[in-house]
């Protein structure tokens, strides 16, 4: 059976997550038809310069998830809270080969209930279009579509 440690810090652990982040870029650039160029350009040292600047407008939470056995980041979550209560789950990814042993369900309960403690009042999470089979998972947490913003692409 495979033992999974976490480890909890904030933007200070970017840099561990990044082959991860890579990753689920990638995938975000398979399910998204009209976005592709989008995650094909897209580098982890753009995004990691936003969740910098965000983190400043508040908190920032990185939770780590580690195979014990190898030592191996296999999954992540990223979370903030702004100074007005405003909460978002930024980003969530775990390896394919650990999915469904719960790690994704016990990171993003880490999170809300982190979100929670920090006086969140409104929490929210994004969803890239061609992946909404992710829905099923976040409905599970209380999150539902509350609206759809589109995006001109040139």
């Amino acid at each position: 059976m495979t033992t999974i440690i976490y480890r909890i810090d904030d933007e200070a652990m970017l840099d561990e997550i990044r082959e991860l982040w890579e990753a689920l870029n990638q995938h975000h650039g398979q399910v998204s038809e009209k976005f592709k160029s989008h995650y094909e350009n897209f580098s982890f040292e753009s995004r990691k310069r936003t969740l910098l600047l965000k983190a400043k407008n508040g908190r920032l939470r990185i939770e780590v998830a580690v195979d014990q056995e190898s030592m191996e980041n296999v999954g992540y979550c990223i979370s903030r809270i702004e100074f007005s209560g405003d909460a978002e789950m930024e980003s969530i990814y775990v390896e394919e080969n650990y999915r469904g042993l719960g790690i994704g369900e016990l990171l993003l309960s880490n999170a809300i209930n982190w979100m929670d403690e920090m006086g969140a009042h409104t929490k929210t999470v994004s969803v890239v279009v061609g992946n909404e089979k992710a829905f099923g998972f976040y409905q599970r947490f209380g999150f539902y579509p509350r609206k759809m913003q589109l995006e001109q692409i040139k």
